[in-house]
Formats: structure tokens, sequence, C-alpha cells
């Protein structure tokens, strides 16, 4: 086995082709449409295959001996089922490089056939008529399934993705589980040193100052991180692992997202007094060192918790997918809880919520086979949602990405997820009844079953599959606080303003940089008025106008 690469919140693409140049170009008559009527349409392969030319994302995943980047045991299948022979036009190592290769892909034109694309991205290129128009095709070849997806948000995440009555892209569907930010903690930890788990951000203070001094993990070393801290310091349109927005949340304080202040105007959230106030705590545990003292120039962030150097972690309901499963797989001994923390000087967990999209499937105008995006959307939902007729393969799919030790999500061309906005509660609800003898298993959907099936693994053999523990502990934990009361607090605004074409990325810059020395201490917290003010004077004002205008204009 050697390494290649692991995709990690994949931003890329491929697709699959259906038809030949001539029904291609027949949208509403001869084969294509012909074929468009019959229930197989949306998953007949391509014979002879063709080739789908791909953006590719990476960061560190494995692959079997023998197999090659562009050539391995997932795109093989999708060849074999769709007739796609994807083929990467560019590779980029992770989101960053990614977005930076993209963006000079759209300024000189040349563009791969198809590509996920970020909102700004999304805007561009429709601007400048790059993409192609998709609401035919959606309409002949989108699988019930991926349908049904994007019918539970009433219409919302279509609507994001098209202007003018055209569908420019095919966008995720955002679970509304995936916004809050909770706090993991390692309980065998919490037994060890006799305390009980942390609700207040006082109560989170003590403990991290007792992992911290009380060596938890018995090594004998004062080696033990607070609280690991990503240098981003809050997510902004997606949730992630080692975001600090549930300590900004409690304290009522929402940065990077569009809200109504006290006097019910539009405000932007990272220039309000309750981030002040959420600041100057920050920087007083960084002081304090409960804070990591290096997370402003830290590269191997996760590797503090894979080495179980920290028993506390903020994340999603999904953090036992990763980064936990890494700790757990080196320390079986870790019991990581979750807990809707820490709560506001009422008691009440606040979050913020998450747009109903934020990445787009598209084809570049020209390509003779625009529903092949659609189509292979079609085929990797279907896989996702384990409802792949071809059991025994996939079985041998999962059977080498389990080998691996990677999921098979990783491995897909593109990572476009599509599920219901409830899906984590409804399946904790379903899950539940089963566990408590209150219905039969048999009656559970396909995905839910295979979820059932992973809990009762795990229950017989614990910890001797690091799938079926994430999968048990990320949907009976993680499910079960999802559904705890919570105040959540949306963003009403994700677009851009014409102000931000000019000013946009010079002001966050202004705020990351400021957010950072008042954390570090290389500013005092008062530094956060002059910021407010410089922030107002070089644009802010103006930008606040116009989100103002647009928010009233969408009523």
């Amino acid at each position: 086995m050697r390494t290649a690469k692991k995709l990690r919140l994949g931003l890329c693409v491929c697709a699959l082709v259906l038809l030949s140049s001539l029904a291609a170009s027949c949208m509403d008559s001869g084969p294509r449409a012909e074929l468009a009527e019959t229930e197989e349409a949306p998953y007949a392969p391509y014979d002879p295959p063709i080739q789908m030319r791909i953006a590719y994302s990476y960061s560190d995943i494995q692959l079997p001996a023998g197999d090659l980047k562009d050539d391995n045991f997932l795109t093989r299948y999708v060849k074999d089922k769709t007739g796609i022979s994807v083929k990467y036009e560019w590779e980029a190592s992770g989101d960053e490089q990614y977005k930076s290769k993209l963006d000079l892909a759209i300024r000189s034109n040349d563009l791969p056939d198809v590509f996920i694309v970020n909102r700004e991205q999304f805007r561009t290129l429709i601007e400048r008529e790059m993409i192609q128009d998709l609401q035919q095709d959606y309409e002949a070849y989108a699988s019930e399934l991926v349908r049904s997806f994007y019918d539970a948000t009433r219409g919302n995440a279509l609507k994001e993705a098209s202007v003018n009555d055209k569908l420019y892209g095919l966008p995720n569907v955002a679970i509304e589980a995936d916004a809050p930010t909770y706090l993991w903690i390692r309980q065998d930890w919490l037994d060890k040193l006799n305390l009980s788990p942390p609700r207040s951000l006082d109560d989170l203070e003590k403990v991290a100052k007792a992992f911290m001094e009380r060596d938890p993990d018995g090594n004998g070393k004062a080696d033990t991180v607070g609280i690991p801290v990503d240098n981003l310091i809050v997510y902004a349109d997606k949730t992630g692992v080692h975001g600090l927005n549930s300590v900004f949340s409690a304290h009522h304080a929402f940065p990077t997202s569009w809200i109504r202040d006290g006097n019910g105007e539009i405000a932007y959230g990272s220039v309000l007094p309750e981030a002040k106030n959420a600041l100057a705590r920050i920087a007083s545990w960084y002081e304090e060192g409960i804070i990591d003292n290096d997370f402003v120039l830290r590269k191997d962030i996760y590797d503090i918790v894979e080495l179980n150097r920290t028993g506390i972690v903020f994340g999603p309901w999904w953090s036992p997918f990763w980064p936990l499963s890494g700790a757990v797989a080196k320390d079986t001994k870790a019991d990581w809880k979750v807990y809707a923390a820490p709560v506001d000087a009422n008691g009440l967990f606040v979050t913020n919520g998450s747009p109903v999209t934020d990445r787009y499937l598209v084809v570049r105008k020209g390509y003779a086979h625009p529903e092949a995006a659609i189509k292979m959307l079609n085929f990797l939902t279907r896989i996702e949602r384990n409802q792949d007729p071809n059991k025994d393969e996939v079985r041998k799919l999962h059977s080498i990405t389990a080998q691996l030790g990677v999921q098979i999500r990783n491995y897909y061309p593109f990572d476009l997820l599509l599920d219901y906005p409830d899906a984590i509660e409804q399946r904790y609800d379903k899950l539940m009844l089963v566990l408590q003898g209150e219905l039969d298993p048999e009656a559970l959907d396909v995905e839910t079953a295979s979820i059932y099936q992973d809990i009762r693994m795990e229950k017989e053999s614990p910890l001797k599959n690091m799938e079926a523990w994430s999968k048990s502990q990320a949907y009976l934990l993680g499910g079960e606080v999802s559904k705890l009361p919570k105040v959540k607090k949306e963003s009403l605004f994700y677009g851009r303003t014409p102000t931000m074409e000019d000013k946009w990325a010079a002001l966050q810059q202004l705020e990351h940089e400021t957010y950072l020395k008042i954390i570090t201490g290389e500013l005092p917290i008062d530094a956060f008025d002059t910021f407010v003010s410089q922030w107002r004077q070089e644009g802010g004002d103006a930008i606040t106008r116009e989100v103002a205008e647009a928010v009233a204009g969408e009523k």
C-alpha cells in the first residue's frame, strides 16, 4: 500500500454522460428525450464510455497497491457502472489551494468540464456566462432520491442556485444539525479527576485548567493542551472542528453573520459589542494558557487530538467520524461525550445557523453532456445513502476503505452531499425506537438500517471496527444532543453586495488580524473599538446599507 491523497472536504467533481452528441443537441426530442422518459434515465450508463475532466482536491488518502490517482478502485467502479472515465484536469492539495487554482482557471477561462464552486465563484461564473443552465437537464435526469432531498428544503436549495429561472448549478443541502458547535470532552478524564461536565463558560475554564494541571492521562508530563483552536477562530458559512463559535454565541456574539442588533437594525456581528466581550474572555484564556498558545502558527492541530493530548474538542455532531475516531484508535480508554455547552448567562445553549447551501456543482458552458453532472450526482448519492442495488460490489468497496482506515466518501470524485435538512434527528428517533423495542428493524429505511447494524456491531464487539464506533457515537450521542433545546441565530444574508466586490477582502483581513492580535495580547481589548471605526470608514457602513436593502428586498 502506498500513500496517495485523502479528500478533506472534497471540492472536486466528476460527471457521467448518457447520450451521443446528437442527443445532447436535442433538448426536447429524439433519443435523449425518449430515454429521459424511462425509469432508467437517471442511471443509464454511457456506451461507449466517455471521459470527464474534473478538478480534484486532496490531502492524505491511502490507495491500495497498484492504484493510481484517477485510476483507483472507486473510479473504476464509477466507469463500470456509469460509462464515465474520470480524468483529473488538475489537482489541488486541500481547500485553499483548490480555491486558488480554480480562481485562476476562471480568470483564464480554462475550466474543467464539471467542478465544485463556492458561492462567490458561482456568482462570478454566472455573471461572465461561463456555466451551463441545467434546468431542463435536471427535470429530465434527476433521480427521485436526489429530488426528494431538494424538495425537503421547500425549494430553497434550488432557488439558491437559480437566477432568472435558470438553474446554474446543483447545490449541496445543508443538514441543520451541522450548524451548532458542541463541546466534546473526555468523560474518563472527568471521572478520574472527580469533575462534573462543564455547562457555563466558568465551568469550562475550570475543567480545562484541571486537565492541564492534574495529568489526566497519567503520563507524568505537563503536556495536555487545554482547548485546541483553529486559527480561523470562528467558522462562517459552514461549521468545523476547533472553532470558537459556541464561546462567542454564549456571549450572544455572532462573528461573520449579518444579524439584527439590539435596535432591530441590520448589523455585522463581528463589530458589535457582544463580540468585544467574547474576545476579552478568550484573550484571558490565552493569557492563562487555557487556549493553545501555539494556535496561530500550529500546523498539527489535529495531531493534538489523535495523540490524546487534549480532552476538549469543539465540534459538530459528526466529530466522532473525525477527528475523535483517530484518538480512540490510539487510546481505546478514551471515552468522549458531547454536551450542548457552554450555555449563556440564562442557562440556554445559543448557536448560529447555517445557509441552506454553500457549494454548487456546475458545468462549463459548451460541454457536450451537461446532463452528466446530474447523473453522476444521482450515482454518488445512491452510494452515499446506501441505496446502490449492487450490494456485493459496494460491500467490496467498503471492505477496501475499512482496511485503509478511511471512509468511502473520501474517495468520491467529488463531495456534494445531499440529505434531508433534519436527517440526523430523523435517524436518531428511528434508531431509539428500534433500540427500545418499539419498532421492528425491518421497518427501517436502507440507510438507517445500515447505521443500526453498525450500532449492533459496536455493541457486540466494542472498538473492533472504527467505522462502526464512529457511526454509533455520532448518530446516538450526536443525534441526542442535536434534539436538545437551543436558541438558533440565523444569518440574514449570505450574498455579496457591490461594495463587497472591492472592499470585502480587505475588511475580512482587517477583522481576522485584529481578532488574532487581541486574543494573543498583541493589542489591548480596547483596540476593538478602533477596529470597528476603521471597519466602518473603509467600506463597512456602505456594505451594511447595501445588505439592509437586500434583506428588505427579500421580504
